[in-house]
């Protein structure tokens, strides 16, 4: 395998018969900000564990910063990398501060000062026992942890639930500037305004498989155009329209055919209002996910 930040190839794992991930080929560069995207139970977090060696594959093969995760090289792996779940476990009856420096003990290092660095931007009382936090202040305990050793790769599952929007903008603002520096980033996630805000390339996953890898953008790229009007269209008039929705004299779908027959035949109706735009990527993937993926 070529040294990549993450590399796999054919990776495939079940649970007994239960479907985890399948055949599972995924490249990702050094310093990049990528986007792993999929519905819970896609295969996410079991791809995730799958690289950090948590849990060992059924067959194929990955590589994280060149090192295999199944081996010995594992050690050297989760010192250089940050990981952080989607679901934040900490221990009961520790302040924030003892558990930040447990995670940074672990890793031979004196994160001291980043680590303040983060909790104030994160405004995180590191005072506090992890029994008395909010599940928001224990996910920035999980952030902390995961950044304050300044690792060469973050592996993000699920990282802003229970943050707030200050607290979510703040947190992208760090992850941007620590990608400025070289830092590679994986983010899973099924939030896809984050996805197409913040990562240069993407992946989606569907039912345990890649269906699509591009850049961002060209992922975002469609010929269909949603289309919101008011006045008294009918579905029958235009049969290329998907996804119709009528609501309050409003009326809006999705138009991927020929631009100047939907023109002609506006052009023949009452139209009060008319809006033509792009779709967001939101709804693109979910056509991804309606057509089965054929579209990949």
């Amino acid at each position: 395998m070529e040294k990549q930040a993450i590399c796999t190839e054919k990776l495939t794992k079940f649970y007994g018969k239960a479907r985890g991930i399948r055949e599972l080929d995924l490249t990702v560069a050094p310093g990049e900000f990528f986007g792993f995207i999929g519905p819970n139970g896609a295969g996410k977090s079991t791809t995730i564990r799958t690289l950090l060696g948590l849990i060992h594959p059924n067959s194929g093969k990955a590589r994280v910063l060149g090192l295999d995760p199944t081996g010995r090289e594992r050690k050297e792996i989760l010192k250089r990398i940050g990981y952080l779940p989607s679901d934040t476990a900490l221990y009961t009856g520790l302040t924030v501060r003892e558990i930040l420096k447990l995670s940074a003990d672990l890793r031979g290092k004196d994160c001291t000062g980043r680590a303040a660095e983060l909790c104030e931007r994160l405004q995180l009382d590191t005072a506090k026992k992890v029994e008395n936090l909010s599940f928001g202040n224990r996910k920035k305990v999980g952030i902390v942890c995961a950044l304050q050793h300044e690792p060469e790769l973050l592996i993000l599952d699920e990282p802003t639930g229970g943050l707030d929007p200050l607290m979510q903008h703040e947190f992208f603002c760090i992850l941007q500037e620590a990608n400025r520096k070289g830092v590679t980033v994986f983010l899973s996630s099924h939030v896809l305004s984050e996805i197409q805000r913040y990562c240069v390339r993407a992946a989606v996953i569907r039912e345990g498989s890649i269906i699509a890898c591009d850049s961002v953008e060209a992922l975002s790229q469609t010929h269909a155009r949603r289309v919101t009007l008011r006045g008294s269209l009918r579905k029958e008039m235009l049969p290329e329209a998907r996804e119709w929705n009528e609501l309050g004299g409003m009326v809006s779908f999705l138009y991927s055919g020929d631009v100047n027959e939907l023109i002609r035949t506006l052009a023949r109706e009452e139209i009060s209002d008319l809006t033509i735009a792009e779709p967001d990527l939101e709804e693109i993937f979910l056509h991804f996910y309606g057509k089965g993926g054929e579209q990949a």
